[in-house]
């Protein structure tokens, strides 16, 4: 399950870890902290692969894990997964202001968020605001 993208110096997150920093995310506002077993309970995966998951994305960088056993972003994991979460919260709103049912709405924002760039989201969310 990789899931970061090695290519020279740059490390590049794919959809999956992405998907990861912005759960932690999400979990640290509602709980305040977050463990390895919250995130399995959230995201209905296992603990083996939260597991995998969290040493691939300590290994990046994105995250540390204190000795209390909780994770924490580091500050590129925390900016990586505000940018997703900002995206999947506009393209939630927008696709159900057009009418499309809730939970649908749900996941194609996550599909849309993953392979949007960032320069085309800016200029989306301009467009939006320009016809509020």
């Amino acid at each position: 399950m990789g899931t970061l993208d090695k290519g020279g110096d740059n490390i590049k997150l794919r959809a999956s870890g992405e998907d990861y920093l912005e759960a932690i995310l999400i979990l640290r506002k509602k709980k305040g902290m977050v463990r390895s077993i919250d995130l399995a309970q959230h995201m209905e995966y296992s603990k083996a692969s939260i597991s995998h998951a969290v040493s691939v994305l300590k290994d990046g960088g994105f995250l540390t894990m204190g000795s209390n056993g909780y994770l924490y972003l580091t500050e590129q994991g925390r900016e990586i997964a505000e940018k997703v979460y900002e995206k999947h919260q506009f393209f939630t709103r927008q696709l159900m202001e057009a009418g499309v049912e809730p939970k649908i709405a749900e996941e194609e924002a996550c599909r849309m968020e993953h392979t949007i760039s960032d320069a085309s989201f800016l200029k989306l969310k301009e467009a939006a605001k320009e016809s509020s």
